[in-house]
């Protein structure tokens, strides 16, 4: 796959050439530079079997995750993966016996209280995958209220905690499925509601903490071609860059799938291209611009960036979107 240039790179070339006053441009061009030194740690977790790999995969357009296919699972330690900015560690799934539980939790827990350079803690958000095709969470709950949201740490535990449920096609067994337009169905559709909120309260009332959980499918690969599309796919791209502090969320522009096809199926209860559009413009209006004084002209400034990340959020969705300016005027009218 041929990737762009650095969506740093391309900022630093835009700032050169933006004709705005010299004091002005060495402001923006010193937040541009402090902001190329963050990197996201991404943590992502569940029981064996839920489509950690597949997600991995499917997201970023890699095949470094492995794919369990045999009795024994795959990963048996916290892989790291380096992705530009981007790095994901990639835990053990949980629920193969309780000593290996215990020593792949305490792997987790160890992760979670790492500190940063900063001193800040080292993991941003924790993606914990459920397995939409079983009724019996047990090892998941365990996992999310006496593992994770202990060793969160801090007040704000909603911001750092994304729990997403994957095989939503096979949640009732492949029935209401509809394969040819990948979607569900309205039975399906309500019972994936009703697991949602049982999430909801069963991590409520273990914690206290108030999670937002939803659905998707991470569809399958093999050997580089999709076998089964994906659902929802750019609804959880969505949420993993809301709950990403915005001076990291630049990161993921150049990691992020340009492969169509793994983006084309979602549901309509929001328009993710333009809230992801969002989320990188408030990047640059509350991180780049600080104490810059260039009022509205920042997208102006950003032009190929700007086309640079249309792209990015037009693939979300499967879209297309046009020229820069067109893209600029959205987001700052």
């Amino acid at each position: 796959m041929v990737m762009e240039r650095d969506i740093f790179e391309t900022m630093q070339d835009d700032l050169h050439s933006a004709k705005i006053p010299e004091d002005e441009k060495n402001k923006l061009m010193r937040n541009l530079l402090t902001l190329r030194k963050n990197e996201i740690n991404l943590l992502i977790t569940g029981a064996t079997g839920c489509g950690k790999s597949s997600t991995i995969n499917a997201l970023f357009d890699t095949d470094k995750a492995k794919i369990g296919t045999g009795a024994d699972p795959e990963t048996m330690k916290i892989d790291k993966y380096n992705l530009k900015n981007l790095i994901l560690w990639d835990s053990p799934g949980l629920g193969d016996g309780k000593e290996a539980d215990e020593e792949h939790s305490k792997g987790i827990i160890e992760l979670l209280n790492k500190t940063g350079g900063n001193g800040e803690a080292l993991i941003d958000l924790v993606l914990v995958i459920l397995d939409g095709s079983t009724r019996d969470l047990g090892t998941s709950y365990g996992l999310i209220n006496e593992v994770i949201i202990p060793n969160l740490g801090g007040n704000n535990k909603e911001g750092r905690i994304l729990v997403a449920i994957n095989q939503a096609d096979a949640a009732m067994k492949g029935r209401y499925w509809d394969k040819e337009n990948n979607k569900p169905e309205r039975p399906l559709i309500d019972f994936l509601e009703e697991k949602v909120q049982s999430v909801r309260n069963r991590i409520k009332e273990g914690t206290g903490v108030d999670i937002e959980p939803i659905y998707y499918s991470a569809g399958f690969k093999e050997d580089g071609e999709l076998q089964e599309r994906p659902y929802n796919l750019s609804k959880l791209m969505y949420f993993i860059i809301k709950n990403t502090p915005t001076k990291k969320r630049l990161a993921y522009v150049d990691t992020i799938s340009r492969d169509d096809n793994v983006w084309r199926y979602n549901d309509t209860l929001k328009d993710y291209n333009k809230e992801i559009k969002l989320s990188f413009a408030e990047t640059l209006k509350k991180d780049i611009a600080s104490g810059a004084d260039i009022g509205g002209d920042i997208g102006k400034i950003f032009g190929s960036a700007g086309e640079t990340i249309g792209r990015t959020a037009g693939a979300i969705v499967g879209g297309v979107v046009g020229t820069a300016k067109a893209f600029w005027n959205s987001i700052f009218s």
